[in-house]
């Protein structure tokens, strides 16, 4: 995303949209501009403002005149008053910011939108975990902080070494170029995204191994990591996670049933 110099005013209505913090005022130029190392192309600053059509140099006049008088004109919050924001045509790899980061575009590896994963919420009739298995989602970034895919990659190929399989309905999965070892294609590992998740499984005696390993390796990433595990119950309703994760440290509310009403 750009922000068009001979357009912008200076108002500063565009820095709370942005998510990643990525724009801020140059004091120098008196222009609004972006971090293009920090931002994800995740629009919000573009889609999430009106658009009007202002003369730049009268609005710029106007708030020179004002000045004088101690007043200001601004805008209402949510108007870019001159249309400055310009997204930038992407190409690879930075197309896969936007990809990761802009809720309303379709993963076209799973053809789901937002984060490009169904996760287990319809696992009753995808089946991605099984009775005996424990399926994780290892969940990287968060507004304001965002993630680069060389940290994601180190969570992967740690954990590819103990023996773990990913999910192939993921899109994470399919920017590997090896499974077996958890590589990610080398020409998007300098690309950040806002976040994205990482789903596998194992047996489900393999747990107290892999949050072991996923602590481990978080301590040393520069983002935040959460991490779910679910499994199937069996026909009286009981979880075979539960004593595990127990004897792990981890409390546990059973809060979330996700039933499933569709049929494969």
């Amino acid at each position: 995303m750009q922000i068009d110099q001979q357009k912008c005013v200076a108002c500063g209505n565009c820095i709370p949209v942005c998510p990643m913090g990525a724009i801020a005022i140059d004091t120098g130029l008196n222009r609004a501009v972006v971090n293009t190392n920090e931002c994800v192309e995740c629009y919000a600053c573009f889609r999430g403002m009106s658009m009007e059509k202002l003369n730049p140099t009268l609005v710029r006049g106007i708030r020179r005149l004002l000045k004088i008088f101690r007043l200001r004109f601004d805008p209402e919050p949510d108007v870019c008053p001159t249309s400055a924001i310009i997204p930038d045509e992407l190409s690879w790899p930075r197309v896969v910011r936007r990809a990761f980061s802009d809720p309303i575009v379709t993963h076209e590896s799973t053809g789901v939108h937002g984060r490009g994963t169904e996760e287990v919420k319809t696992n009753d009739v995808t089946h991605r975990v099984g009775l005996g298995e424990a399926g994780y989602v290892i969940e990287f970034g968060r507004p304001t902080v965002g993630v680069w895919f060389r940290d994601i990659e180190k969570m992967t190929r740690a954990l590819a070494g103990i023996g773990i399989e990913f999910e192939p309905r993921n899109p994470v999965t399919h920017m590997m170029i090896d499974r077996k070892t958890g590589k990610l294609r080398d020409d998007i590992l300098n690309e950040k995204i806002l976040s994205a998740i990482v789903e596998f499984k194992t047996a489900v005696e393999n747990v107290p191994v892999v949050l072991r390993r996923v602590d481990e390796v978080s301590k040393t990433l520069d983002t935040v990591v959460s991490v779910g595990v679910s499994t199937r119950c069996d026909v009286e309703g009981n979880s075979a996670l539960d004593g595990i994760l127990a004897e792990e440290g981890f409390s546990y509310v059973r809060g979330k049933t996700n039933l499933g009403l569709g049929h494969a």
